[in-house]
């Protein structure tokens, strides 16, 4: 019950301070709309309303699937190539040494600093957008997962090896095993990491998709919907991370327990 009331009781909380500061009058209600104009906003981009579909003709759950597919396949693309690339670097020292620059010079750089090249380069279409969520999935992972391969105990490798292992062996039995717990963790920010980029990556020819649902009502100060769009995607966000946290636990049931 505490699990579950602590949050219900925050949530609750939380909307009646909203609700004080927005009738208190301090601001506009096109600044700060109360929670049923929010609602209301809710009710009418995810229904058939006047006539009108959801949002720009495409309803709030087919914006947010268009938006998670994309996120789904550039972190997945992100994801994928920063293990295989930290467990490359983690095992090789002179390739971390020769890339690991590089990565924490990208891992550092906001994703709108590159996002305007890749439109150059990739047009408006669907490949930037897919391009900046994999930019900014790879270096949270490639670094976890290199950080994870370095820190596998040598005495692990040393006794497989004693017993006859290949190097292929020691990376399959002990290394991957030893460096999952760290990397999982990885995966998680970037997840988290393309969630963040997801505005960002549907600035331009974003709608449909929830990224761009936002910044298309914020051009026309619509608060309302543009509240709906972010609390969509964050609990989306809880959902997925959740997700990932289960995973976590059945992959790696022994971390923190040993």
């Amino acid at each position: 019950m505490r699990h579950l009331g602590l949050p219900v009781g925050s949530l609750l909380l939380f909307l009646s301070l909203w609700q004080v500061v927005a009738a208190a009058g301090t601001w506009s209600e096109t600044l700060v709309p109360p929670p049923a104009k929010v609602w209301d906003a809710f009710v009418e981009v995810s229904t058939t309303h006047d006539g009108v579909r959801g949002y720009n003709g495409t309803t709030l759950i087919e914006h947010l699937g268009i938006s998670l597919r994309r996120i789904a396949l550039g972190a997945g693309i992100g994801i994928g190539a920063g293990v295989l690339f930290g467990l490359v670097m983690g095992t090789v020292g002179w390739v971390r040494s020769l890339f690991e620059p590089w990565i924490t010079f990208l891992r550092t750089l906001p994703p709108l600093a590159y996002f305007s090249l890749l439109v150059i380069w990739l047009g408006i279409d669907e490949s930037p957008k897919v391009t900046l969520l994999a930019v900014a999935a790879f270096p949270p992972v490639a670094v976890s997962a290199t950080t994870a391969v370095t820190a596998v105990p040598k005495h692990l490798v040393e006794a497989a090896r004693a017993l006859g292992a290949s190097r292929r062996d020691v990376v399959r039995d002990v290394v991957v095993p030893s460096a999952l717990p760290e990397t999982l963790t990885g995966v998680r920010l970037a997840v988290g990491v393309a969630y963040s980029s997801l505005v960002a990556a549907e600035l331009v020819n974003g709608l449909p998709g929830i990224g761009g649902m936002v910044k298309d009502a914020a051009n026309y100060n619509n608060t309302p919907v543009v509240l709906v769009g972010i609390i969509a995607i964050g609990v989306s966000g809880l959902l997925i991370d959740g997700l990932l946290l289960r995973l976590e636990r059945a992959a790696v049931p022994w971390r923190g327990r040993a």
